[in-house]
Order: C-alpha cells, then structure tokens, then sequence
C-alpha cells in the first residue's frame, strides 16, 4: 500500500483512487531508490556537461566522446540491500543489472570494477557474506565475458549488518550506433526480449528504500532477483545485432520497478503514452496477476521500441539466440499509461505523474558538534612493528584473493591487471581508458566536504601515476537513513565536495546512483557515509603506462607532493583505536598540476615505476612497490617537524611515488612541483631511515604480511 501522504497526492491528481495495481506502481516508482526524493536537489549541483559527454545523467548510462568515431558509455549502480539477504544472488545480480544498462545504450560491455565494504572477515557471518559476494561477481562477469579489471574492497565493523556492492560497467560503441531509453515515435511497438518473467524481485525498487531488519534473510528472500548469466550472454549479442540492424528505436534494460519502471520511463522521455497488454508477457509462473508481471524485477529482459514493419525481424533475432520476445504493446499519443490484462483495462495512470510527480525535497540536516581531534598517541617503540602491522591488514593487504577469481583478460583490451592503481584498457590503437573506484569512508565520516573533495583527487591520482586523465566520474552514494538529520548533513556536504572537487578537475558527473537506508536494526548503526565514485580516464600511450612495483636495480625513488601531519580518518589511527582523532587530509592547492605533471611524466617514458600513496600513506606504497625488489630509502628530508609515524602513515593527498633511471631530466619536469629524491631500488630489503627511523623489512616479511587476506581464506 502507498504511504498515506503519497496516496493522497495521487488521488487529488488522478480525481479518484488508484486501484491496487496502480498503487503497486507508484509505491515502486516513488521510492526513493527510483525517483531520488531525499536527494534530487543536491544532485542539480554537480556538474554535468563537457566536451566530452554526449549523454549525460538520466538515462540508464551516460555516453563520452572517445574520438575517431568510439563513444564510451558509463554506469554505476548499488545492489546492497539483495546482497545482505543473498549474497551470491544480490551480488550477480548487480553486475547483471548495470550491464545491461550499458547494453540498452549500444554499448558493447568491455570493463568492469566492483567497490566492495564489508565489516570484518572475523564474524562468520561477515566471512560468509565476503565469500559469497565475490563468488557471485566472478561466477556472473567470468560467465559473460566481461573483464573485471579494478575493484576496492574496505572493511569497517559498521558493514557488518549492511555491506555494500557497487559496481561499474564501462561499454564501447560506434557514435552511430548509440540508442536511448527515449520513446520515439506513437504507433510503434514494444517487444520484451530475453528471459521469462517470474515471481523474483518482487519490489525490489521499494525495499532498497528502507533499513535492514534482523529477519531480513527470510522475510525479504522474495525480493532478490535470481540471475542467470548464460541468457544475460545471449541478451547481449541479440539486443546490439538488433540495434546494429538499425531495428531499435529506444531501449530500457528491466532494473528497479521492473516493465513498470522501464516501460512509463520510456514513454515519458518521449512525451507519448504507452498502452500495454500485460497477457502478452511471457511468464514462467502460472496465475501471475497484473501487479506482479508489471513490478517482478526477473533478470535479463530488454524492452525494444520497433517500428511495426520490423517487429517480425526482431522476433527473429530474438529466435535466433534462443531467448523469449513477445510484443506486449505500443506507444501512444495520450499522455496515460495503461495496462491491459484478460481484456480488461486494469491500470490507466497519466505517464508523467508515475514517472515524475513524486514530490522532491531537501530534508532537515544538521551539522555534528565540533570534533576535538583528541591528543597524538605516543610514538610507537616498534616502528618496523608498526609497518607490518598496518599492510598485514585487511584494507591494506593485498587484494589477490579477491581478484584472481575474477576472468581479467577476456576480450584481450585489458594492458594493466587488477591490483595496481588503475586498470588500463587498450581502445584504438595505443589510445586507451584508465578505470579507478572507490573512497575513503572514513575521511568522509571525519568531514564529508573536504572527504568528499579527496575522494576525486585520489581517484584522479590513481589515473595520474598510469599516465591518464579524468574525463567522467560516476557515483553511488551510500550513506544511511535520510530522516535522520545528522546523516543527511553528511550527504549534502559529502555531494557538494564531491562537485567541488570534479569541478576543479574539470571532470564532469555524468551518472551514478543513490543507495540510502543502508541500516541495519541488528547492529543498531548506519554504515559509514560511503559516496564511492568511479573514474574514467583517457591515455595517449598505453604501451607508456609504467609498472607499480619497483622493476628495476639502482633506480632513484622520488616522493613527489607534500606530507603533512593529517592522519585523521587513517589506517594506522584506525589500529590504533583513534579513528576520530587527527586532522582530515585536506587537498592540496597545486592538486590540478601535480597530476598534470605526474600524466606528462608517464607520457615522456621517463618513469620505470609509478605509485599513488592513498590509504596507509608511505609505508604501505614502499612495501607494495617492494614486491620483487627492496630499496634503501632515506626520510630525512622529506618533512621537517613531523614525527617518524606522521612521516610513514600519513594519508596526505596529492603525493606519489616514481622511479627512474633518468632522474635529472625527471627532477627538471618537476621543478614546479614539490618532491625530494629518498633513495634507491635495489637489494632483498626495504630499509628506511631518516627522521629517528633505521628499519628492515625483507621482500618476504613484506610479501608474508601483505598476504594477509590470503592466507586467511586459504585456511
């Protein structure tokens, strides 16, 4: 039933009562999750244009300029909610949903990255939901054939009732070939294509718009879609041989609210009606009523506009591959939407108050008192302890578990594999992209705005150090109950240092996602404020992306950028049981020509090695890099007045490693840029001094607490 304050609007608009049906209809289109109530207002302040965006927010991806003719098309969504519930469903699911957003575009799917949260692999509970979820992505994105290339995976206990599972998807298609999701013309017809439609996902639009409850696995099983990635394979080459036919006027992938969602959202983009014959949906399950064909959210079904005289071909095409396709309607000139079920008319709603008439608003916010950024914690006796300590856990260490369940070369683009700080993609010739996602949660609990802000530049840095620059940004925005003042404070100030930040790049927002409600009434908490974004960059030279880890002996390291005393919201402080105190990494006023001068660096053929410092600072990128190779590294004059642990573990932005066997004409392309030259790369040892410092670390001590994460699910 619709809320009593929705229900009243809908009957002073329609001058009566909606029936059940057409209660079942706005209850899904008017949630949260598909009509952006809580948040509407505040997306209007990004920044969403550029030379570059040919499509930009509203329909179910964006489109980017490439050059020579390639177009990108970009998405980002969130299936957090389902994956709590199913993890291995919820998850596969999610990938399955943005791909084919990407293929209702035109776009052939060729990347995808997962930004993951979990609470710690120490509960059962959780180490069953970790497991799950990444068997999930694999067993769906392995099976058709999308590489999975760069992900994130973050652990706070506050996932513990509610992780998070983002996923972006990154196409590829021919400007020509481009479709929308925008009605075009009355009279044409409507063909659903792919799988049946059954019972599964039954509301899944309106309960991803409320808290997780303690008995959510049982009660809200019927809500979680089952995918099924063999048919999601066929879907995809039937729907782009369609459109490359030129058969496709427009096209919705089924996602949220089901052909309810897909089919009014693309009439209504269109300014025509829709009238549709619900006994017409090929459905799995016997007795299925109106409400559920209109609302089940059943995996890999496409919604075609065709003009008649091709309606048999696109049938043909749908045979071909073996899938489902009947025509289950038209669109129309009236401006109603209306649903036909056993000769009856049983639904007949006007299409732009479905579809945009859900009221939109800012709620009250308000700021939390002033943080006391609380007393330094003594220097630690054991500083080589320390180290270990903090790239041995679980945010830090190595990721290889996770991503070597992942297939990430099919399609043979892919130039950098997971686990370094960016993914690289071959597109044309040596022309290619850079991929980077993900935040830091904890910057962003700290301070959502300067968090906000950071999350860009780091992103940007991640690009930077593979010699790439940022041309579109995609969100999901997961934070808590909107109700609630205080999280809706962090919201608002996190999405406007969010547009702060990509406007002093230069990089347009060109989609994304809102994921709000991520509480749990188990544990009693609201995850941390998450707004994790995805990056996409351009690179002239893939073949000059240098490697993460040191390669070479006798290279010099360069520290490049400033490191100050901000280890607020940081890793180390978070082992150490601090995680309110300390000042929030602020972002540098010369941000724009640091990574300017990083990507020229990159693009020169200078850098044998290349590394952004982000979550665990100085130490944690030297004992990545020392994979194969230690370095003997002197921290003398890398800042004055800092002690050795603000040195080591700060998160400060704006800062990278590089290394180069050319390091005068390196020094002289960073003249305006601030950098100390720290040491060389070679030997069995990372050895640190400097600053009160004289550590070792072997590469294998090193490798061993790196392995970590591995180790642990090897047990």
């Amino acid at each position: 039933m619709l809320p009593e304050d929705d229900l009243k609007i809908v009957t002073e608009k329609m001058g009566r009562e909606p029936n059940l049906v057409e209660q079942g209809c706005f209850l899904n289109l008017w949630s949260e999750h598909c009509s952006y109530r809580s948040s509407a207002p505040l997306l209007k302040t990004f920044t969403t244009t550029g030379d570059r965006v040919i499509i930009g927010p509203g329909d179910d991806a964006a489109i980017i300029k490439f050059g020579n003719g390639w177009a990108l098309a970009i998405g980002m969504e969130s299936h957090n909610h389902p994956s709590y519930v199913d993890p291995y469903n919820g998850s596969a699911t999610g990938v399955g949903g943005i791909v084919r957003d990407i293929i209702s575009m035109g776009a052939r799917p060729i990347a995808l990255m997962d930004p993951l949260y979990f609470g710690p692999l120490n509960s059962p509970k959780n180490l069953y939901l970790f497991e799950h979820i990444i068997e999930g992505i694999a067993g769906y994105g392995n099976c058709i054939g999308v590489p999975v290339v760069r992900g994130e995976a973050f652990f706070d206990e506050s996932y513990s009732g509610n992780p998070l599972v983002n996923v972006v998807c990154v196409g590829l298609a021919r400007e020509e070939n481009i479709v929308t999701a925008c009605a075009q013309k009355a009279g044409n017809k409507l063909v659903l294509m792919g799988s049946t439609t059954g019972r599964d996902g039954l509301g899944g639009a309106s309960f991803a718009s409320r808290d997780l409850s303690e008995d959510s696995e049982a009660e809200d099983r019927p809500s979680i879609q089952i995918g099924d990635p063999f048919t999601e394979k066929l879907t995809i080459e039937a729907t782009l041989e369609a459109i490359g036919k030129g058969y496709v006027k427009s096209c919705r992938d089924l996602g949220a609210a089901g052909l309810a969602g897909a089919s009014s959202e693309m009439a209504a983009k269109g300014d025509l009606g829709m009238y549709i014959i619900a006994d017409n949906v090929i459905q799995r399950e016997a007795n299925m009523t109106p409400y559920e064909i209109l609302i089940a959210e059943s995996q890999e079904r496409m919604l075609l506009e065709v003009e008649p005289e091709n309606v048999d071909a696109v049938l043909d095409i749908a045979k071909k591959y073996d899938l489902n396709a009947s025509l289950i309607g038209e669109l129309t000139e009236n401006m109603d939407y209306a649903i036909e079920f056993e000769g009856e008319k049983v639904a007949d709603i006007p299409v732009k108050l479905l579809t945009e008439g859900a009221p939109t608003f800012e709620r009250p916010s308000e700021a939390p008192e002033p943080r006391d950024e609380g007393e330094k914690p003594e220097l630690p006796h054991d500083l080589k302890q320390a180290v270990i300590d903090l790239i041995s856990s679980h945010n830090v260490a190595s990721k290889k578990w996770i991503y070597r369940q992942y297939d990430h070369e099919v399609q043979v683009r892919t130039v950098l594999k997971p686990g370094d700080d960016a993914g690289v993609l071959r597109i044309d010739g040596n022309e290619g992209i850079a991929l980077s996602c993900g935040c830091n949660p904890r910057h962003t609990l700290l301070d959502p705005y300067i968090g906000g802000k950071g999350i860009v530049v780091e992103n940007a840095m991640n690009l930077a150090v593979k010699g790439a620059r940022g041309i579109a940004i995609v969100d999901c925005l997961n934070f808590g109950n909107p109700e609630r003042p205080d999280i809706y404070w962090q919201f608002k100030h996190a999405i406007l240092g969010l547009g702060d930040g990509a406007r002093d790049l230069s990089i347009p927002v060109v989609g994304g996602n809102v994921s709000l409600y991520n509480e749990s009434g188990e544990f009693n908490t609201a995850i941390l404020p998450t707004p994790s974004i995805g990056l996409v960059g351009h690179t002239e030279n893939v073949s000059a992306t240098p490697s993460g880890i040191f390669t070479n002996e006798g290279d010099t390291i360069i520290l490049v950028g400033v490191t100050k005393d901000e280890l607020g919201g940081s890793e180390y402080y978070a082992l150490k049981g601090i995680e309110l105190n300390g000042k929030v990494p602020t972002v540098p006023d010369n941000a724009t020509a640091v990574i300017d001068t990083l990507i020229d660096l990159v693009q020169s053929g200078k850098l044998t090695a290349s590394h952004d410092l982000s979550l665990g600072g100085l130490a944690a990128a030297l004992c990545e890099m020392c994979e194969n190779i230690g370095a003997n590294v002197d921290l003398s004059a890398v800042a004055e007045g800092l002690r050795a642990d603000d040195i080591l573990f700060s998160e400060s932005h704006s800062r990278a490693i590089i290394t180069s066997s050319e390091p005068e004409a390196v020094q002289e392309m960073l003249k305006d840029i601030p950098h100390v030259v720290i040491g060389t790369t070679g030997g069995r040892d990372l050895s640190i001094t400097g600053n009160g410092m004289d550590l070792k670390l072997s590469v294998e001590e090193m490798n061993e607490a790196r392995n970590s994460l591995m180790n642990l699910m090897m047990e």
